[in-house]
């Protein structure tokens, strides 16, 4: 008992302790966030596996023409022999009758090794061809994911830092209204105001309010996105190291819109070539399938018989075979069925081209587009950032105004209406920043 009751002790002091030690925590700046997400983003982590995958199967690919041997061993026992009748005359039995006998051992025993090769196979061929271009279909595919991990990332790296700069701009706009309706509360106790102001900061206020709860409910989930997205337990402590301000600022890179757009590094254009490799090799297929194959081989075995199981003992008697030999297939005619399949191979092949020549078109007009709305999200950014500190200047002014009795309630509400809305403009300016610069990067595939 008291062993038993000192283990259960030990236990909960175990158990409890385990409870009250901390969750470990990360703090991430962007690019330590993107380094992250790298190795332990989900879809990155299925991408490099897939890649990993595409590599044994090019190796079975190429192991399927090398030699090849196997075995077979093969045991009878026949429990009841088949009977077969011969003329009794060879015997020396009257002419006209049948003499019963049985043919062979009861047992026999049969192991073989056999060993093949390709000699020539068109398709073996092609197919070895093709393996390597899936590889590379493979690694164009992880570079692409990569760059889609990357993306989210920053995304979602600007949203969480977002939602927390909106959290600190209510929680700043919650005070200063609170002290707003505080102060003309005692006004119109004092009866040198009216009701309708206090009634008009009460609305602002509990508008305000309402925002403020839904942006800290918003920051919570954001943070949880954020931590799916780099590959963390949603719960997991997670701070960011660095400010929204600072990060849209070293994301406005001007150099960025004079870098050449090199079509051929663009990852969408590689798949797109792939395609065409992969298409091509389809015709070449087609076409081997007229081709003779040839395989040869070698066997070596040893046969045994005996009406008794001795067959491991060093008393049976083993004989032995070999085989060499040469076997050639060759197609002659096919109602015409691999030239129709060539000829589909040959359309297939002339429609990726043509996507190819699309994808080009594409891609340009992308990147032109992408560098417009860099352009376009850097200007937002800057009016925004002056029109705020317009409306800063317009709300601190009716402030003032309405202090002094020489503005209304009504007009006080408009310009912290403007300014809240310039506020959120301008946040969300800065999120834009961020994310079309990653937009233009990634058609560049920076």
């Amino acid at each position: 008992m008291r062993k038993i009751l000192f283990i259960s002790i030990t236990l909960i002091s175990w158990l409890t302790m385990a409870q009250e030690q901390p969750k470990e925590a990360y703090s991430f700046t962007l690019e330590e966030a993107v380094a992250f997400a790298m190795e332990n983003n989900y879809t990155a982590i299925n991408a490099t596996r897939d890649l990993t995958d595409a590599q044994k199967q090019k190796w079975e690919t190429i192991a399927a023409g090398l030699p090849q041997i196997n075995g077979n061993i093969n045991y009878q026992n026949q429990l009841k022999q088949p009977v077969q009748v011969i003329p009794a005359e060879i015997f020396g039995g009257e002419p006209g009758t049948f003499t019963e006998v049985v043919f062979g051992t009861k047992q026999s025993a049969t192991a073989t090794a056999t060993l093949t090769q390709l000699i020539f196979d068109g398709s073996y061929i092609v197919g070895v061809q093709a393996a390597k271009t899936f590889v590379d279909y493979t690694q164009n595919t992880k570079e692409k994911s990569d760059l889609e991990v990357r993306k989210s990332v920053v995304e979602a790296y600007g949203n969480l830092l977002l939602a927390k700069e909106s959290v600190l701009i209510l929680e700043k706009n919650k005070t200063t209204l609170e002290k707003n309706l505080y102060e003309t509360e005692k006004i119109y106790e004092n009866g040198l105001g009216d009701e309708e102001s206090v009634d008009q900061l009460k609305i602002t206020l509990a508008s305000i309010d309402n925002q403020l709860k839904n942006a800290i409910r918003l920051q919570d989930i954001t943070l949880q996105m954020f931590n799916l997205i780099v590959g963390l337990p949603i719960e997991t402590q997670t701070t960011l190291s660095e400010t929204l301000d600072g990060l849209t600022q070293s994301q406005i890179d001007f150099n960025l819109l004079e870098t050449p757009f090199a079509i051929e590094n663009n990852v969408d254009f590689k798949l797109m070539n792939n395609l065409n490799e992969q298409r091509s090799l389809e015709l070449k297929l087609a076409k081997s399938k007229a081709l003779p194959s040839i395989n040869g081989f070698v066997n070596y075995g040893a046969s045994s018989f005996s009406n008794e199981f001795n067959f491991l003992s060093n008393e049976a008697d083993w004989f032995d075979s070999s085989i060499l030999g040469i076997e050639m297939n060759i197609p002659i005619f096919s109602s015409f069925k691999r030239s129709a399949s060539t000829q589909r191979a040959k359309i297939a092949l002339e429609k990726a081209k043509t996507q190819m020549t699309e994808t080009r078109q594409q891609l340009r007009l992308q990147w032109e587009k992408a560098k417009s709305d860099y352009i376009l999200a850097i200007e937002e950014f800057n009016t925004a950032k002056d029109n705020l500190s317009l409306a800063e200047r317009i709300e601190n002014k009716n402030q003032i105004k309405y202090s002094e009795g020489l503005a209304t309630s009504f007009e006080l509400r408009q310009a912290q209406t403007q300014l809240y809305d310039t506020q959120q403009q301008y946040l969300q300016s800065m999120v834009n920043v961020i994310n079309q610069k990653t937009e233009l990067a990634t058609v560049l595939n920076q």
